[in-house]
């Protein structure tokens, strides 16, 4: 993940942790029988014969889990929402899943990804070097990555700077957390590369929070999901459908 500030141009990330260094190849790594997706919510089977109800019918039209004031922070033109909520305030276990809205308003549901958030959680006034991943609803434009580009549909930065050294905090290698990333416009400057350290909140409210490839334990505040889901991210999610990250502890986001 990227620290309490990673996501800063060159080879120092600021706040992060993380010792840059170099590394061979830029193979991802996408271990699914590590980070197996879990199945997303089912609709109920439709009944045969008269009064049975569509697909449509059966979806919903709000994003389950999603209390009112966290649906009101939902811009009214997103169309694909990535809901990364978290197992409880203090833990930093996920579950990821990315909804997306027909044309006739309802939800629809894709498949519920296991991911990890900060060590120490999360809270809704994210500071440098805190280890919690914030709270809110927050766009997402922007994409890069140590490795190439594999067919992202948002603006992609390809460069040899995207680089984590170094093991976690459960003492895992970090060489491939940066393979992909999606920058999360927190305390960020939209349109701009991951890797801009530009912070319109001021260096002490942290920055750098990204989603990117997870590497088996926390992150000092992004959000991680397998290599292999972070491809399928980047080749889901457009730029026309204003897609946004909703993140939080679920009973937080429940409200």
């Amino acid at each position: 993940m990227v620290a309490a500030a990673a996501g800063v141009a060159g080879l120092a990330l600021i706040g992060a942790g993380y010792a840059v260094l170099a590394r061979p190849g830029g193979t991802a790594v996408a271990d699914d029988a590590k980070h197996a997706a879990a199945a997303g919510p089912a609709a109920p089977a439709a009944t045969a014969g008269a009064g049975a109800m569509s697909v449509k019918d059966r979806l919903p039209t709000a994003i389950p889990g999603l209390g009112p004031r966290t649906r009101a922070s939902i811009p009214a033109g997103s169309r694909q929402v990535l809901v990364a909520s978290g197992k409880a305030k203090n833990s930093s276990d996920t579950l990821v899943t990315l909804w997306s809205r027909t044309a006739d308003g309802h939800w629809k549901p894709g498949a519920s990804w296991p991911a990890h958030n900060a060590l120490h959680g999360w809270t809704t006034s994210h500071h440098a070097g805190d280890l919690h991943s914030p709270i809110g609803v927050f766009t997402l434009h922007d994409a890069g990555g140590f490795d190439a580009n594999p067919g992202s549909k948002l603006p992609y930065h390809h460069s040899s700077a995207f680089h984590a050294g170094g093991v976690g905090f459960d003492g895992e290698p970090l060489d491939t957390a940066f393979d992909y990333v999606i920058a999360i416009d927190y305390n960020r400057v939209a349109g701009h590369s991951p890797l801009d350290g530009e912070q319109p909140l001021g260096p002490s409210r942290g920055g750098g929070i990204w989603i990117h490839v997870d590497h088996g334990g926390p992150t000092h505040g992004c959000v991680s999901v397998a290599a292999a889901h972070m491809v399928e991210l980047l080749r889901t999610l457009r730029p026309a459908d204003h897609p946004v990250i909703v993140m939080g502890d679920h009973s937080s986001l429940a409200t």
